[in-house]
């Protein structure tokens, strides 16, 4: 049996809406594209990279996300550092989450350049938020590039809500392409 020219038409028109809405649903509940701008975050992104976004992926330490600004209209891009409950501090560019001593190895490249002593500043969770802990429903989050990045030692907690997803890919440049 043949199809009408119509009806091949409106097979094609179904198939059509169905894959925008399919791509509509993906990019508003499970993964989204961003670009990184400025370079709070080098060496780990440039600015101009661009990533993809997770609005499902649970966040842990260290997981780099997006969020609104809290300070802005913009998004930033930052590693989170403190979880709700967790105290924070940094003493000789040792960073202290809960007591322990982490390494931060993304910060190896930055600190090689410094013109400093010190990448990261000492702070206490206290001298910069007023907080001994980081609160419920809040995270405490820094740029990789702790010399120039505008993050919670500035404006204090961000709200889980203020997340728009944690980078699961880069895509751009070409020949950086895989897992943060």
């Amino acid at each position: 049996m043949k199809k009408s020219w119509k009806q091949e038409m409106y097979s094609v028109l179904k198939c059509i809406v169905f894959a925008f809405i399919l791509v509509l649903i993906c990019r508003n509940y499970l993964f989204s594209p961003s670009v990184v701008h400025g370079n709070s975050m080098s060496p780990t992104f440039e600015d101009g990279n661009k990533i993809i976004l997770s609005k499902i992926a649970d966040i842990q330490r260290f997981d780099m996300i997006v969020f609104h600004a809290p300070d802005s209209d913009n998004n930033y891009i930052k590693r989170v550092i403190g979880l709700p409950g967790d105290t924070i501090s940094v003493t000789d560019d040792i960073l202290y989450v809960n007591g322990k001593a982490y390494k931060e190895p993304y910060l190896t490249e930055n600190k090689k350049e410094a013109s400093t002593p010190k990448l990261t500043g000492d702070f206490t969770l206290w001298e910069r938020t007023g907080k001994t802990t980081v609160p419920k429903d809040s995270l405490f989050v820094l740029g990789d590039n702790r010399l120039y990045s505008k993050d919670s030692r500035i404006f204090g907690f961000i709200n889980k809500n203020s997340v728009i997803g944690k980078v699961v890919l880069r895509i751009y440049p070409l020949n950086e392409i895989g897992l943060p």
